[in-house]
């Protein structure tokens, strides 16, 4: 640490701050909102939990049932926040992440719609037609 610091200091020129950095394994460190693991002999990325839990709270919050926005609103919200978080993690490997939060975001979105169709009868026309 101590060598790194100073050639980061005298030859880049540039201030470390100390409480933030550290030196250790790739898996085990976090860098902004990724992190690393190794697979097939080479390092990989990854999204850990902690985005992925703010991630979901944000979608929980968008779609739940107690929000009186309209459906269209709520949509254009959730793509926001959607493309944007894609975009950021991007470069990790989310394929299977993002196919179980498309499955529960389906759900709260179903869930939804149930809730503005209210009556049964409204929710059977509208499914049969």
């Amino acid at each position: 640490m101590k060598r790194i610091t100073r050639f980061i200091e005298e030859k880049l020129k540039l201030k470390v701050n100390k409480e933030k950095s550290t030196v250790d394994r790739p898996w085990k460190l976090k860098l902004l909102g990724f992190s690393f693991y190794r697979a097939k002999g080479e390092y990989r990325i990854r999204v850990p939990q902690k985005p992925m839990n703010k991630f979901k709270a944000k979608l929980k919050e968008l779609t739940s049932r107690s929000n009186a926005i309209s459906m269209e609103y709520r949509f254009m919200k959730l793509k926001q926040v959607i493309v944007g978080w894609v975009n950021y993690f991007a470069i990790a490997n989310i394929k299977s992440i993002l196919k179980t939060l498309d499955e529960w975001l389906r759900r709260r979105i179903r869930m939804c719609f149930w809730k503005q169709w209210k009556k049964s009868k409204q929710s059977t026309k509208t499914l049969l037609s």
